[in-house]
């Protein structure tokens, strides 16, 4: 028997998207900028920290672009001490299967999906962030074939729990240029993440997009601690001092990887999805990191979700920047976060 599925239209290539949405030679500057000031983080030369942070998913491009405007200038304020990276996840990876899937798959939530329109959605977003404001984004790699589409927008991708272990996500980490965070699975288990880091670090020849690829070795992939569930499904956290030197000692045991670095996410597991309990999770984060050097150096920032509103709602509910899937802090909240963590580093 033959494949079960419908072949319903053949889609654009990443090249003809990007030739029909081309980008210009600003936002060609900015981004390269940006990339090696990032890469100067990750690599030490910059002690600057990180805050990757944004709404769980970016469903509606006005809110979302409402939303970074003020990151902007907020951004602008702090940047001496912390570098900002706009979370702008426009695929999202579902328990089940079930449910929103992100703007890839649904430019409007309260229609049907369509993929094309999907694409060149995210694509026109993403330009228009860079454009606006300055900011170059950050974006979940869920399908690796689908990374050259934004290739020449984002500056930083995520591998997320459920998919750390897929070889594809893996080797095409290993290329990308930029820095990939390679979250620990949802068991928790470190040797995954830390094998998934070797694996990103290292170059290899590969099938991509109908052609036979060899890539680099991405230097700048680190690992994200998310927190984890235990076999009867309860969530627990992995940002505690004790876990932070745990990574460390699973680092030197990895000599061979370049450039140590955890991301510590505040929500998913860590927070149990109390968005709320970020706010102190940050805070937890850099009161480690004030009680050992090590761990200041190791930990190179957070990943925080936000939107302009408190919470979640249900698709169809129709508040303006507020999360249709995981919830998130609301703008005043994120704001007086970021000012209070600006004082901590």
């Amino acid at each position: 028997m033959d494949m079960q599925m419908k072949f319903y239209r053949k889609l654009p290539t990443p090249q003809e998207l990007k030739e029909e949405f081309p980008i210009d030679d600003h936002i060609k500057q900015i981004k390269e900028e940006r990339d090696q000031q990032i890469a100067d983080i990750f690599t030490g030369k910059d002690d600057r920290f990180l805050l990757i942070i944004g709404p769980c998913s970016a469903d509606n491009e006005a809110a979302v672009l409402d939303y970074i405007n003020r990151l902007a200038k907020t951004a602008e304020q702090v940047k001496d001490k912390i570098f900002i990276i706009p979370r702008v996840y426009t695929n999202k990876p579902r328990t089940t299967g079930m449910g929103y899937k992100g703007m890839l798959h649904q430019p409007d939530p309260d229609a049907k999906e369509d993929m094309l329109a999907g694409l060149i959605a995210i694509r026109e977003m993403h330009t228009r962030v860079v454009k606006e404001t300055g900011l170059t984004c950050a974006d979940e790699m869920l399908y690796p074939e689908n990374h050259r589409y934004l290739s020449d927008l984002l500056s930083y991708v995520a591998v997320g729990a459920r998919s750390v272990e897929n070889q594809q996500h893996r080797l095409v980490a290993s290329g990308i240029g930029i820095p990939a965070g390679m979250k620990n699975p949802t068991s928790g288990d470190f040797s995954v993440m830390m094998n998934a880091m070797v694996a990103a670090q290292n170059s290899h020849t590969f099938l991509y997009r109908g052609w036979e690829v060899k890539s680099t070795g991405n230097p700048l992939a680190h690992a994200i601690l998310r927190g984890y569930v235990n076999r009867y499904g309860r969530s627990y956290p992995n940002y505690h001092y004790e876990d932070l030197q745990a990574l460390l000692k699973a680092y030197r045991e990895k000599s061979e990887l370049k450039n140590p670095a955890v991301i510590i996410d505040t929500n998913h597991c860590n927070s149990g999805k109390n968005f709320l309990e970020q706010i102190r999770i940050a805070k937890d984060v850099l009161h480690s990191c004030k009680h050992s050097k090590d761990i200041r150096k190791l930990v190179k920032g957070l990943m925080i979700e936000s939107y302009l509103e408190d919470g979640r709602q249900e698709i169809g509910e129709g508040v303006f920047g507020k999360s249709i899937t995981d919830p998130c802090l609301g703008w005043e909240k994120t704001e007086r976060l970021i000012y209070d963590l600006t004082e901590l580093v």
